[in-house]
């Protein structure tokens, strides 16, 4: 389901990019080592994408809403290849990525058995050493009510860990910060 009107305001605000550049993704990826060829899944309007394509590396970026991604291509030309597909059925080999990340979108994954799905997908396309990392947010009245009418499955970060491992991954990390969470995994 696409985001509600007041969503897709705050994602789109000033204040969110601003937050997004001195906030999250700093401590999202503190020392994280993304590698050349980065893949971010579910970049919705590209606040975290703008970020992810100033350092070095090649940034693909996946989104499965079909206008969200006419958006994102006028909005990065040639600077990021964006693909519509889904996160939970990717489009390419294996071993194609040396990161895989996502900010603040795993809840609006539908299930949690298709957020498995992405996570084993994300592995999948991962090189060996390769690292998953990224954010979501803990439930609370005010995230409610931002996704009043949205898709909203909550990712329990408690849970996260054993989620990871049965994807295949390995040196699972996750850390609980303010309203949110990190996790980083790696491709053994």
């Amino acid at each position: 389901m696409p985001m509600n009107w007041i969503h897709r305001r705050l994602c789109r605000s000033e204040r969110w990019a601003e937050a997004v550049e001195n906030s999250l993704l700093p401590w999202a990826l503190d020392g994280v080592d993304l590698g050349a060829d980065i893949l971010e899944i579910g970049p919705g309007f590209g606040v975290t994408t703008e970020v992810l394509a100033r350092r070095p590396g090649w940034v693909t970026a996946l989104e499965v809403d079909r206008d969200s991604v006419d958006y994102l291509r006028d909005r990065f030309g040639d600077r990021v290849d964006v693909v519509h597909g889904d996160g939970a059925r990717m489009p390419w080999p294996d071993n194609a990525f040396s990161a895989a990340t996502c900010f603040t979108m795993l809840h609006h994954v539908p299930s949690p058995e298709l957020q498995d799905r992405l996570f084993a997908e994300a592995r999948r396309v991962l090189r060996p050493g390769g690292v998953f990392a990224g954010t979501d947010s803990l439930p609370s009245l005010r995230f409610r009510m931002i996704h009043l009418g949205d898709t909203m499955v909550t990712v329990d970060p408690e849970t996260l860990p054993d989620r990871l491992h049965a994807a295949g991954f390995t040196d699972v990390e996750v850390a609980v910060g303010g309203r949110r969470f990190r996790f980083r995994a790696h491709r053994g």
